[in-house]
């Protein structure tokens, strides 16, 4: 607890107790299990991939988009696809354009990777109530001067029906997806509906406990400071006034130099006052 609170103080007083902390942040995948606000989402029932198709008439032949997503997950490499037909390994939003004509074979004309998980914009929206996620991926055609940067947004509406999510729209460079689901409805933080009530108490305990660790560890914090303050200020004094070196430096010195043995002569009393005394065994008789 206490080396929390170390840490944010400023830089002069850590130099002072002599302290460093190495602070390592890593930069992890979106977790399909968050909270916006009061509201806790829970996806984890969506970590599937999702394949979705357009067609679209190019006389004489037709384009067809499929976009296969997991905003849950990476995508996994599937079936004899050539690696130059894939989007790259930590792909979760990827675009293929397929170009059909008839008596000839299927020919992937552009593999676009629309969104990796490491860059999520999510917000909750009240009407329709539900959920969006914006996912941001490469810019395509890489290293062209014509790239643009592909976006992809997941409109996840609240009901308990579920439907198969619907290819909306692609220009280029955002694809946008419908898809109702009742993982979009979300839960009231400590509601008990996702079945929390029983550790509601103990986030309580240990917030309370959190709390009160918390001031012990500021009550000896501060005592600390003042003790180091009292000597180093003590020290400056007698250098510059006295013109003191060494242990003469030490503000108060001869109390200091007796406390051992004030602290000596404290526990042999505590000892002396613990110990049992004897009882005599002369009954009433006295000593004349």
């Amino acid at each position: 607890m206490i080396i929390r609170h170390l840490l944010s103080l400023p830089p002069a007083i850590l130099l002072l107790l002599s302290c460093y902390t190495p602070i390592i942040l890593a930069a992890d995948g979106f977790n399909c299990v968050f909270n916006i606000d009061t509201t806790k989402f829970d996806l984890s029932s969506l970590n599937n991939e999702h394949k979705i198709t357009r067609s679209r008439s190019t006389p004489p032949s037709t384009m067809v988009d499929s976009l296969t997503f997991n905003v849950c997950d990476h995508l996994t490499i599937q079936g004899e696809v050539a690696e130059m037909d894939r989007c790259p390994s930590d792909t979760r939003v990827c675009l293929t354009k397929i170009n059909q004509k008839q008596e000839q074979e299927d020919r992937i004309v552009a593999v676009i990777p629309l969104g990796d998980g490491l860059n999520v914009n999510l917000t909750k929206s009240s009407s329709p109530a539900g959920l969006s996620i914006t996912m941001y991926g490469r810019p395509y055609p890489s290293g062209s001067d014509n790239a643009k940067d592909q976006t992809f947004n997941l409109k996840l509406i609240c009901d308990e029906n579920a439907s198969d999510p619907k290819f909306v729209s692609y220009d280029g460079s955002l694809a946008e997806v419908e898809w109702t689901n009742p993982a979009a409805c979300g839960s009231e933080v400590g509601d008990g509906s996702d079945n929390d009530s029983g550790n509601e108490g103990d986030s309580k305990g240990d917030e309370e406990e959190e709390s009160v660790g918390s001031g012990i560890g500021w009550f000896f914090l501060v005592i600390l400071l003042a003790f180091i303050a009292y000597f180093v200020l003590g020290a400056y004094h007698n250098y510059t006034t006295y013109g003191a070196t060494g242990m003469d430096l030490i503000p108060h010195r001869d109390f200091w130099q007796e406390v051992p043995y004030m602290m000596s002569d404290v526990v042999s009393h505590l000892c002396s006052s613990a110990r049992p005394r004897r009882s005599s065994n002369r009954g009433g008789y006295i000593a004349v």
